[in-house]
């Protein structure tokens, strides 16, 4: 989310949307939580943003789900407007890793915040995907270094998800017994029982 005000206060965009991946291809092999959870959790987080909305078209095609065929669906949802991908240094850093690169940068320009420890060669990133370079737009703003990753894990631990993400998202994620394992989801069934009886 501070991405995106960013970007919308730096290059004067009308509107920040947010696009839930379907599957995200990068993770098959890790558990993802089940997409209406994280459809549900995106309108919560931006509820209060009149210049934020949440976008469904990766959701509603069919897989795969990548950036670079994303793109003209938006395209035509959204005729005669100008796309940015926002993303953090970290993901250009990697962008030779994503499918079809070079169509990303055909199509998209890359509104790119600095995140810490991810450290940019504009040089290297430009020999492996030509073209990325005149179509970044480096944002300025703090660098932060919190990722989805860790506040799951976080979550995990049962430790408070307060300042780390909208509180009426730690609520969603507590109610719905999220990011825990099974065995902490039988843990925690016994001791409501043992609490009621």
């Amino acid at each position: 989310m501070l991405l995106g005000e960013i970007a919308r206060e730096q290059l004067g965009l009308d509107q920040i949307l947010f696009v839930p991946a379907g599957q995200p291809p990068h993770k098959r092999d890790d558990p993802v939580s089940a997409v209406h959870h994280r459809l549900a959790m995106t309108r919560l987080a931006i509820n209060d943003n009149p210049h934020f909305a949440v976008d469904t078209t990766d959701i509603d095609r069919p897989a795969p789900h990548y950036t670079a065929t994303l793109f003209p669906l938006l395209q035509e949802k959204y005729p005669g407007a100008t796309l940015w991908l926002l993303i953090g240094s970290d993901s250009l850093r990697d962008l030779a890793s994503w499918h079809q690169p070079e169509l990303i940068v055909q199509q998209w320009r890359l509104a790119t915040l600095p995140r810490p420890g991810a450290t940019v060669e504009l040089a290297t990133v430009e020999a492996a995907v030509p073209g990325v370079r005149a179509v970044v737009d480096w944002l300025d703003g703090p660098s932060v270094d919190l990722s989805s990753t860790y506040i799951r894990e976080w979550a995990r631990q049962k430790r408070s998800l307060r300042y780390l993400v909208p509180h009426t998202v730690a609520q969603y994620i507590q109610t719905n017994i999220l990011y825990r394992s099974p065995a902490q989801d039988s843990a925690s069934s016994e001791e409501s029982a043992r609490a009621s009886a």
